[in-house]
């Protein structure tokens, strides 16, 4: 896919590359940033971000890659701590398509696809594969990560999963969090899948990041789907933006209530941000 997105004519609500927390070699790499709702979202593609994560993990550098979808989004935008942190990562997805249709809406930076998650993993292992480079999965059940680790290994051909983990459902003590750091960096990896789902996945990510020489890629329930255990919704639901009522079907009981509260948040926040832009606008036509 090539990177077809234009610039903002916005661009005093862009958050330079400079304020970010990278390398400064890395910097000339990392995606522009565009304020949605207050998340800084970063305008780009499947091959950019893939080719990001690959160079920062070649040159065994700290960096954080999360996927934002609409629950994320919202959740950050009304969360200060919450903000802060995932604000400092590298690179924030568009994981759905109606976080695409707002950076587009909002910044017209021409987007033509979101960057899910589940999809960014599969293509992240294939080119780590290609490449030599050794991966790390950390998340999720012993069971799952065994079957994820079949899996990446049938559909990646020839991918060096240099270990996994699965930690218990509780913080982690001063003790196991040592442990984990002393695993990874042991491990050889330069790039750490994790699925501990949002938001327990970004607070970890922000907590190890100065911590790790290794890319951090936050990707949700991409360990369930690649594990087979979840299955994605048809390539026409995911282009209209329907993903989202796809996994309510199958998951009524655990996902109704968010839906409707993150959902309606969002289209209300939406609706005020572009608001406020053609107010914006109309108040600088009347003044030049």
């Amino acid at each position: 896919m090539t990177n077809d997105k234009t610039g903002s004519r916005e661009p005093e609500l862009h958050t330079p590359c400079s304020e970010l927390p990278a390398p400064s070699f890395l910097l000339r790499a990392c995606p522009r940033k565009y304020d949605v709702f207050g998340v800084q979202v970063s305008a780009t593609t499947y091959d950019e971000a893939t080719e990001f994560i690959l160079a920062a993990a070649r040159r065994r550098q700290s960096a954080v890659v999360s996927a934002h979808a609409v629950h994320a989004l919202v959740t950050c935008s009304d969360d200060p701590d919450l903000l802060a942190k995932v604000n400092r990562f590298d690179i924030i997805t568009p994981d759905g398509q109606p976080v695409r249709w707002a950076l587009n809406t909002l910044h017209r930076v021409g987007l033509r696809d979101r960057v899910r998650g589940t999809d960014l993993m599969l293509r992240v292992c294939r080119a780590a594969a290609v490449r030599g480079m050794p991966i790390f999965l950390y998340g999720s059940s012993p069971d799952v990560l065994a079957r994820l680790e079949a899996n990446l290994s049938a559909c990646c051909a020839g991918i060096r999963i240099a270990g996994s983990y699965s930690p218990p459902f509780r913080p982690l003590t001063g003790e196991e969090e040592a442990d984990v750091i002393d695993r990874i960096g042991s491990s050889g990896a330069g790039i750490v899948f994790v699925g501990l789902g949002f938001p327990k996945q970004d607070h970890f990510a922000d907590a190890m990041r100065d911590r790790l020489q290794a890319v951090l890629v936050n990707v949700g329930a991409a360990f369930d789907f690649h594990a087979g255990l979840k299955r994605s919704a048809p390539r026409w639901m995911q282009s209209c933006g329907l993903e989202w009522f796809h996994r309510l079907c199958h998951e009524p009981g655990r996902l109704w209530r968010r839906y409707l509260d993150t959902n309606s948040r969002f289209l209300a926040k939406f609706a005020a941000a572009v608001l406020r832009r053609a107010l914006r606008r109309g108040s600088q036509r009347n003044e030049s």
